[in-house]
């Protein structure tokens, strides 16, 4: 009798935790990695879209500066 009772509740402890934890694990992790693989597929197609546009060039700056720029000495306040 104690045996029976001992298989029993020795199975519907591993019930609990295969139907609790384990599947629900397994389904979260794969998930979580289609997730992840969908995620480096937009990147790479970023990447590759971004590689195929030409690049903007970077505005030139006037040759002419302007030297007579105000200056103000600092002043240490006590």
């Amino acid at each position: 009798m104690i045996q029976l009772i001992f298989w029993c509740l020795l199975i519907y402890c591993l019930y609990r935790f295969i139907f609790e934890l384990v599947i629900p694990v397994s389904r979260t992790v794969s998930k979580m990695k289609a997730t992840v693989q969908k995620m480096q597929e937009q990147q790479g197609f970023q990447q590759h879209t971004t590689a195929q546009q030409p690049k903007k060039e970077a505005p030139k700056k006037s040759s002419t500066t302007n030297t007579n720029d105000e200056y103000i000495d600092f002043e240490e306040v006590k």
